[in-house]
C-alpha cells in the first residue's frame, strides 16, 4: 500500500502548479469546492484563490466553483469583492448547484442556516444578483444591505454545469458557462451548443462564452500516460462503489482485482478521459473543442505524482504554443 499525499502538501502543490501554469502561459486557474473527500484538499476556494493570486501576477484565478447552496449569498458577494479589490481584473466567480460532498456532510455545512426544501440554487443566485445590483424594492428588509467593499463590483460570474439545466440558465441570464465534461456523463456537445443557441445578451455579457472542462493525462509516451491513468481508473471504480479514498499510486491500481463490471465502467469512463502522448492528446482536444464550439478549454490532470502532473501541463503548453512568460520574482 502506498502512502497518500497529505492534504497540506496538496495545497502547496497547487500553489507550485499555479506558478508553473503562469510561466507556461495559461490564461486561467480555477479551484473547486469539495468537502470530506480524502482525494481533494480544496475545501475553501476563496482562501486558495487569494493565495494563488498572491503568488502569480497575470493569470485570472477563480472558483470552479463556489457551491452556492452551502453559503449565504451575502457572504459569497463580500468574499469575492474583497478578492476583486485586492487583485483587480484577475478574479472569476464560478457558481455551482451541487453541495460538493455527501448528504450528511452537506447537512453539517448548512445546519445553522435557514432550512429550505429541495434545490434552492436559483433562489440564492437571484439573491446574490439583487444584492449586487441593489435590486431589492423599497420596504424589503435587504433594501439597505450592501456587500462591502461597496465600491468594488463582483468579478465575472460563471455558471458551472454537468447537465443541460445550467446551460439553459446561463443562456437565459446572459452569463458565461463552464461545462464539466471531465466528470459528467451528459453529452458535452448538446450542453455547449444549447447554451450558445439560446444565449440572451445581458448587461455583463453581450456574446456567449463557453468553457469546456476536460480531464487530461499527457506524458512523453502513450505507455507512460497509460501507467499514470491507472490511478484515475481505480479512483473512478471506487467512487462508483461509494468509496472516497485518496488517489492510489499506479502500482496499487495495477494490483487491484477488477471485476468484469469494473472494467466495463472503466471503458465507459475512458471515453471522456483523454490519455496519451501529446500528439494523441492534442488531436482529441482539438476534435472536442471543434464539436462543442468551446471558446476556451480548461484542463484538469489528476495523477498520483506531482512531477508527472507538472509535465502534463508542460506538454500541453508546448503543443498549443502558449505564450510562456519569464519567471516573475
Amino acid at each position: 500500500m502506498t502512502t497518500a499525499t497529505p492534504g497540506s502538501t496538496a495545497l502547496h502543490n497547487s500553489l507550485d502548479l499555479a506558478q508553473l501554469a503562469e510561466r507556461l502561459g495559461y490564461n486561467r486557474y480555477w479551484v473547486a469546492e469539495h468537502h470530506n473527500l480524502a482525494n481533494i484538499a480544496s475545501s475553501a476556494p476563496e482562501i486558495m484563490i487569494g493565495q494563488i493570486a498572491a503568488v502569480t501576477r497575470h493569470m485570472r484565478v477563480g472558483a470552479g466553483g463556489v457551491m452556492l447552496p452551502n453559503h449565504a449569498p451575502l457572504m459569497v458577494a463580500e468574499r469575492f469583492k474583497v478578492l476583486e479589490a485586492l487583485f483587480p481584473g484577475r478574479i472569476d466567480l464560478g457558481l455551482g448547484r451541487a453541495p460538493g460532498t455527501d448528504p450528511v456532510t452537506s447537512y453539517a455545512l448548512r445546519n445553522r442556516q435557514d432550512a429550505r426544501e429541495g434545490d434552492d440554487f436559483l433562489e440564492r443566485f437571484q439573491e446574490l444578483l439583487l444584492l449586487e445590483r441593489n435590486g431589492y424594492p423599497e420596504g424589503h428588509p435587504f433594501r439597505k444591505v450592501r456587500a462591502v467593499p461597496a465600491d468594488v463590483a463582483l468579478p465575472p460570474i460563471w455558471l458551472l454545469g454537468s447537465s443541460g439545466y445550467s446551460a439553459e440558465l446561463a443562456a437565459a441570464v446572459g452569463m458565461g458557462f463552464a461545462f464539466a465534461h471531465h466528470f459528467s456523463d451528459y453529452d458535452a456537445e448538446s450542453a455547449m451548443l444549447s447554451y450558445r443557441e439560446h444565449f440572451k445578451p445581458s448587461a455583463t455579457m453581450t456574446e456567449p462564452y463557453a468553457i469546456l472542462g476536460a480531464a487530461v493525462i499527457a506524458a512523453d509516451s502513450d505507455a507512460a500516460a497509460e501507467r499514470l491513468a491507472l490511478s484515475a481508473d481505480l479512483h473512478h471504480i471506487r467512487r462508483a462503489k461509494g468509496e472516497y479514498a485518496a488517489l492510489a499510486s499506479p502500482e496499487e491500481a495495477a494490483a487491484y482485482d477488477y471485476t468484469p463490471i469494473d472494467r466495463e465502467r472503466i471503458a465507459r469512463y475512458r471515453a471522456r478521459l483523454i490519455v496519451g502522448s501529446i500528439v494523441a492528446v492534442k488531436d482529441r482536444l482539438l476534435r472536442l473543442t471543434e464539436t462543442t464550439r468551446a471558446d476556451e478549454l480548461m484542463v484538469t490532470t489528476a495523477v498520483y505524482d506531482h512531477a508527472a502532473r507538472r509535465r502534463s501541463y508542460e506538454l500541453l503548453a508546448q503543443a498549443f504554443a502558449l505564450p510562456g512568460r519569464e519567471r516573475a520574482d
